[in-house]
Order: C-alpha cells, then structure tokens, then sequence
C-alpha cells in the first residue's frame, strides 16, 4: 500500500468514524437530557460497558489482533483465507454463544464485580435488569468485528468503519420516539441496543459477501490453524482483559460516588471522538498494512508507514488534545446542559474533559506503536507492558480516590495511558529502523507541537471574547461552532507557517481519497 493510498485508507475509516463519533455525541446529548446524570444512567453506563468490555476482550483485543495478520498473509499468498476464516467465525460464535449464556445466569455476580459500589442500591437491580436486556449485543457486535477485520485486511474499509454508525442512530431514533410517546427513554435505549447489533453484522455481511469473501457457516473444528490462532490470541486477549480491568478499577472507583459513573462516562464520549477518528482509523489500516510489508520482507516500506501514520495521528491529535484541555467547560455547556443536566454536572463533566485530554496523544501513539508487535504476531510482550500499565492505573486510581474523590480514574487513566506508550517505544527499540520514526517525522513534530500550543493561546483568547454569547440559549451553539473555526483556522495557519505540514501532501491525499 503506498503511502498516499495508506493515508487515504486512513481517511475513509476516519470519515466514517468521525461520523460514528458525531451521532454518538448526538446519543449523548439525548442520554443526558432525557435520562440525566443519576441511578438510572450510572445502571445503563454500567449494563452498557458489560458486552464492549467483553467485545474488546474477544473480538478486538483477541480475534482481531491475531486474526488480521494471519488473515492477511493467507490473502496475500492465497493460502485458503476463506477457510481460515470460516473455522475463526465458527470458533467465536461458539465461544460467544456460551459466554451469553453464563453472563446472563450470572449477572448479578457480574454486576457486583464491575460495579460494587452499586450494591444495596436502587443501582444494582436496574444495572442486572438492563445488563440481561443488552448483553447479547456482544454476540452480534463481535462476529461483526471479524468480519470487518476481513474487510479491512482486503483493503475494503468503508462498510466495517460505517457499522458503527448504525448503533447511535438506531438507540437515537428510539430515545427520540420514547420521548414523543411518554415512554421510558432509559428502557427503549437498553432493548434497542442489541438490535443495532444485528443491524452491524448484516451490514458487514452483506459487504464481505458483494466482495467476494463469503463465509461458510460450518461446526467449530480444533483445527492446527485454530490452535495457532488461539495460541496467538491469548496473550492478545490477556492483554486486552488487562485494559479492560483498567476500566472496571476506575468504575469501581467512581461507582462510590454518586453520579460519578456518568459524568466519567460523558467526559469518555468526548474525548473518544478524536481518538476514534484519528487513533482507531490509523490502526485499523496500519496493521494490516505491516503485516503485507513484513511478509514481503519491505523494511523501508514498512519504517515510512509507520512514520507517516505516527506523523498524521500527532498533527490531529495534539492540537485536539489542547483543545480538550483549554476549552472543556464551553464544549460541554453547549452540549450537555439542559433537560437532566444541570450546571453542576456540566463542571465536573468539563473537569473530566480535561483530565482526559491530557492522555489523548498517549491512547492515539499507542495504536501506532502495537502494530509494529501484532504485525510480528508478538502479543506477549503488549501484554505484559499491559501488565504494568495497569498496576499504575490501578494503584493511582485506588491511592488518589481518598483525597482526591472521584476524579482520580481520570487521572490514573491518562497517567497509565503515557506509561503504556513508554513500555511499547522501549521494547520497540530491539526491531531496529522498522520501529523508529524517520528524519521528516522528527522534523515535523516539534512544529506540530508549537502550532498547536499557539492555537491553544488563540482559543483561551478567544472564549474569553465568546465568553457572554456561549451562554445565551440558541445563540451559544453558533458561539461554538466560531470558536471551533478559530481553533481550526488558527493551527492550520500556524502549522503551514512553521511547516508542520503542506497544502499540496493534503491536496494529493484527498484526490487518492476519492478516486
């Protein structure tokens, strides 16, 4: 894949994601008018993060991780990739299937496990009630993932990046209908949510198959080829429970506090936005990508596509990240506050916004950075640095909740999200030039970085300016949208004046974009 179709590779999962993450803050802001910071969103945040812990555990953090380089090689060599894949879809939905069951007889243990602090409140049965509505979403949802693993290794990226676009639109419409038709907005939000679910696997299906890569529905088989891919997907899972237990401390934590789960939980939706357009975009087509490169012994091809996606994720992501940290508080008024939602809940939201952002440029580098292992198929050493990750997490979450309340999961997020960076830059040190960036990337990103601090100068200045109209009700939301422009204008006024990046690279990538 050149570099120019690499990065327009970038861009399509990006559109799409941005489209995702935009209907997901329209989900949230019905969410928070409609239901509201309290015991009835803490049950749904709580019920909801059940089936993604577990998706991100089988199909993301396992089956993905392993499956799209194996899958890719076997494409690439025309190694019977449909019957690799056909043993894989067998073997999840089988894992799956059991692991619905179980959780479903068992919520209310999972419930205690994930959120304690609920225990002996209203909280607890309606997060069991929801759970046993919403978790058969995993099943869907992860058959759903392999797939667009195929899709994305196939060089086809647009269906499996669209998906997730029907999930907000579809609970949208029907907190929207709940609302017009005096019904339970918290209730047609949690059943609606697996049938988004099916929605997202007929999608991906649909397209795998007009793209030739047609799955056989067969009996799950202990194949030689499965058993290396289980023995690969271990550690990947392993890795990806770790993360996992990074989010459940934290929601241990907040769950002590009242309200303290939807506020991290709306502070989370934000600042996924940029991670989601930017971060998951880059590695959804670099690690496909390393693995062609490696297979066919490109090295150099190999180091600049690393290199250009560390360089394109940093240009978006640093000056989003400061925004984040600059401008929380006008970005989460304007969104947020109204119906359930007052200006206390906005405050701590805002603060959350902020602590969040500070970690923003570690959760994008990290998607960077775990290609160059997943590509090799070496999940064990992630995992390990996973490991210790969360062990900061842990201990800083835990330590700081006493005198800090309930912020300290944001913190020891962001702080467990650099110290995982640290870890995976210092073991990627042994695959020499391949894991290192290159001269133009080393160049570049102390101009990004400065462009970027000017920005956030502009945008402090700028919201003290906006600062009467931002809190006038209709008029606040074209307040805004200008101080979003500024910041846009400004950083890519001051990122073309220090050379950060050229008008003619974004005007060549967005002509192989269409084309």
């Amino acid at each position: 894949m050149k570099p120019i179709r690499f990065v327009a590779g970038v861009l399509t999962v990006g559109f799409w994601t941005l489209m995702s993450r935009v209907m997901g803050v329209v989900r949230e802001v019905l969410i928070l008018g409609l239901i509201g910071p309290g015991p009835v969103m803490d049950a749904f945040v709580a019920a909801f993060r059940l089936p993604n812990m577990f998706r991100r555990f089988f199909a993301e953090g396992a089956f993905n991780t392993a499956f799209v380089p194996m899958f890719s090689k076997r494409l690439e060599a025309d190694d019977g990739p449909m019957g690799f894949a056909s043993d894989a879809f067998a073997g999840l939905g089988f894992a799956l299937l059991v692991l619905t069951a179980l959780s479903m007889i068992f919520m209310p243990a999972l419930v205690w496990a994930t959120a304690g602090g609920f225990a002996g409140t209203d909280r607890f049965d309606l997060t069991v009630g929801f759970g046993r509505i919403v978790f058969p979403y995993i099943l869907f949802i992860s058959l759903a993932a392999l797939i667009s693993g195929m899709l994305n290794a196939s060089g086809r990226f647009a269906a499996a990046a669209a998906a997730p676009v029907l999930l907000n639109i579809i609970v949208s419409i029907a907190m929207i209908a709940a609302h017009f038709t005096s019904r339970s907005a918290a209730l047609y939000l949690i059943c609606s949510i697996p049938i988004a679910g099916v929605a997202q696997l007929a999608l991906v299906w649909i397209a795998a198959h007009r793209a030739g890569l047609k799955i056989m529905p067969r009996r799950p088989k202990w194949t030689p080829q499965m058993r290396n891919l289980v023995a690969v997907a271990l550690p990947a899972a392993l890795a990806g429970g770790v993360m996992q237990i990074n989010l459940l401390v934290g929601q241990q934590v907040a769950s002590q506090f009242d309200s303290a789960v939807g506020w991290l939980y709306a502070a989370d939706r934000l600042y996924q936005l940029p991670l989601g357009v930017v971060g998951i975009a880059v590695g959804i087509v670099l690690l496909p990508d390393l693995s062609r490169r490696l297979e066919a012994n490109d090295l150099a091809g190999s180091r600049a596509a690393f290199s250009r996606a560390g360089e394109m994720a940093l240009a978006l992501t640093i000056p989003s990240a400061v925004a984040l940290v600059v401008v929380p508080l006008p970005t989460v008024s304007v969104l947020f506050e109204r119906g359930a939602t007052d200006a206390d809940d906005v405050a701590a939201i805002a603060v959350a916004v902020a602590l969040y952002g500070i970690g923003l440029p570690a959760f994008v580098l990290q998607k960077v950075l775990q290609p160059l292992f997943f590509a090799r198929e070496d999940t064990k050493r992630p995992f390990r640095y996973a490991v210790w990750a969360m062990v900061i997490n842990a201990v800083l979450a835990i330590g700081l909740a006493m005198p800090l309340g309930w912020i300290a999961p944001a913190i020891a997020t962001s702080a467990a999200g650099w110290a995982m960076v640290l870890f995976l830059a210092i073991g990627a040190r042994s695959m020499g030039d391949v894991a290192k960036f290159d001269v133009r990337f080393r160049r570049r990103i102390w101009r990004i970085v400065a462009a970027s601090l000017v920005m956030g100068a502009v945008l402090f200045g700028a919201n003290l300016l906006l600062g009467p109209w931002l809190a006038v009700a209709y008029v606040r939301f074209v307040a805004l949208a200008a101080l979003i422009t500024v910041g846009i204008v400004s950083y890519a006024i001051t990122a073309q004046l220090f050379g950060a990046f050229s008008l003619g690279e974004i005007k060549a990538i967005l002509r192989r974009s269409r084309s």
